[in-house]
């Protein structure tokens, strides 16, 4: 079985749930809004925002 690698985004964010790459986006607001709607639905999921500018990560955490 090979699996399959996605590449990190040049540009814009992207989320990445439990260590895999999923959704990107092009603003970072909705990279957050999207992160938020994935968490309220799955509050177990490890959700995180890449930022492909900076090339950092950051974990979104409900309030």
């Amino acid at each position: 079985m090979v699996a399959v690698t996605r590449e990190l985004p040049t540009t814009g964010y992207a989320l990445e749930v439990d260590g895999r790459l999923k959704t990107e986006f092009e603003t970072k607001e909705g990279a957050w809004t999207g992160a938020e709607e994935l968490k309220k639905r799955f509050p177990m999921l490890r959700v995180k925002v890449y930022d492909a500018e900076t090339k950092t990560t950051e974990e979104f955490q409900l309030p």
